[in-house]
Order: structure tokens, then C-alpha cells, then sequence
């Protein structure tokens, strides 16, 4: 099926990759990653191409990746703004 062809997962990494660019966060970033580590995995044929096992590795894969990602850029110093006083006192 469409499912286990390498150039779907890589076609979704591109567009997924794409978005990123015009959407800010780095949320579809990690899904990027996954659904191109899986197109990846499919190309070499390490894979088989069941659906279940497939999305469960994309899962994981993407999980991770956003994970790692998070750490790596996480969230910039000044950002994040604290206020520690009352403002109506």
C-alpha cells in the first residue's frame, strides 16, 4: 500500500519541514524528523511496511526527536518573562 513507499514518508518530512519554516515553535520539526527517519528506514528495507508498525515508529521517532530538540534549542533566556512584584501596590 501507499503507506510502506519510502517517498510518502519523505514527501510528508518535506511539507512537515516546510511548515516549520513558516510556522514558529519547533513543533512539526520533530515530526519532520520521524516521518524522515521512517521513509529512511523503508528506502533501506529495514523496515516492513505495516501500517501499525510503522506509525508506531514514527510515534517514538518523533517523540524523541522533539524531545532532543527541546533540549538542544529550547527555550531562549529572556523569553520568558517573571514578574516578582505586585504592580498594584
Amino acid at each position: 500500500m501507499w503507506w510502506s513507499e519510502y517517498w510518502v514518508w519523505l514527501s510528508g518530512a518535506l511539507v512537515l519541514a516546510i511548515l516549520e519554516v513558516m510556522l514558529p515553535g519547533y513543533v512539526l520539526l520533530g515530526f519532520a524528523v520521524g516521518a524522515a527517519v521512517v521513509g529512511g528506514v523503508l528506502f533501506v528495507g529495514l523496515l516492513g511496511g505495516s501500517l501499525p508498525i510503522l506509525l508506531v515508529a514514527f510515534a517514538v521517532i518523533s517523540l524523541l526527536a522533539w524531545l532532543g530538540l527541546r533540549k538542544v534549542l529550547g527555550v531562549r533566556q529572556g523569553q520568558v518573562r517573571n514578574i516578582d512584584h505586585d504592580i498594584n501596590g
